[in-house]
């Protein structure tokens, strides 16, 4: 069975690219780095990685397998974070729940900005899930404050927009649309794509953006998977396209790895949420949406 720090290496190296950045991010040597990832392909009979002289991308079967090995991570950080009940730390520690972009590009940013302001901060504790995931992880009191980037706002949390984010439309150079001027919506909209899973709030963004330009709706998926580093690794295969976060997708943008193409007649924005139960929020959840908004 395949350890925690091998899955975390392997999910590493498909969001940095390259086994150094990876060895970078975990804090371990390259060697380290490389030696998780013979193990896990032992393990697995599998190539996982494709290295090259640009750098390591995932092959195919390393993207459906780094997409399960997200669910098994958070699955992970979900019961240090329920064992920490059994010995009263749940004081001491800030649960935090984010959509999945937001958890990787913004949140580690806040949470430095937010030791930058504060004398003192309580240990910190994220899980990553899709939007709908996240509030229901508040409903239940399993966290403390989540982010998340629907449209479709709870009524039953209180909530406060922190932030804006553009949705792009990606495709791999060698793509149909790669050289094209523009999109319309319409022929968007009749594309099937790679999505996202329908609790995503990338997904749920997409559909209503499309939804008030006045287009139908989505065409059925070319595929649904569970992490934008799949939907990514994919989308770089060349045969379909996908919206998702310009903060997911900067780095494949800026080294050709993939194309953003514009769409006509519909505007790829979304508001970035912050939400809390109604019986309010904690001291330290507080603390850290005020150094967010002064940011």
């Amino acid at each position: 069975m395949a350890d925690l720090d091998a899955l975390r290496t392997l999910v590493a190296v498909g969001q940095t690219g390259s086994l150094s950045a990876a060895a970078r991010e975990l804090g371990v040597t390259q060697q380290a780095v490389s030696a998780r990832l013979r193990t896990l392909e032992s393990s697995l009979s599998s190539v996982l990685v494709q290295r090259s002289a640009r750098g390591s991308l995932l092959t195919p079967t390393g993207v459906i397998v780094a997409g399960w090995a997200r669910e098994v991570l958070a699955a992970a950080d979900r019961f240090d974070q329920s064992a920490l009940t059994l010995t009263g730390g749940r004081d001491k520690t800030l649960r935090l729940a984010a959509s999945l972009t937001i958890a990787e590009h913004l949140v580690p940013r806040w949470l430095n900005i937010w030791r930058a302001r504060v004398d003192e901060i309580p240990g910190v504790r994220l899980t990553a899930e899709n939007s709908e995931t996240v509030c229901r992880r508040l409903r239940d009191g399993d966290a403390d404050l989540g982010f998340i980037e629907t449209p479709d706002l709870p009524g039953d949390l209180d909530h406060v927009v922190v932030g804006q984010d553009e949705l792009v439309l990606v495709v791999a150079p060698t793509h149909p649309w790669a050289t094209r001027a523009e999109i319309a919506a319409p022929e968007l909209a009749r594309t099937p794509l790679v999505l996202r899973e329908s609790g995503s709030g990338t997904r749920r963004a997409l559909d209503a953006a499309l939804q008030s330009a006045g287009t139908p709706r989505l065409a059925d998926p070319a595929a649904e998977l569970p992490s934008t580093l799949a939907v990514r690794g994919t989308v770089r295969g060349g045969f379909h396209a996908a919206v998702l976060s310009a903060l997911a997708v900067d780095t494949d943008l800026a080294e050709g790895a993939l194309v953003a193409v514009p769409v006509r007649g519909v505007m790829l924005r979304r508001a970035l949420t912050a939400v809390w139960p109604r019986t309010g929020l904690t001291g330290a959840a507080r603390s850290l949406l005020e150094a967010i908004s002064g940011s």
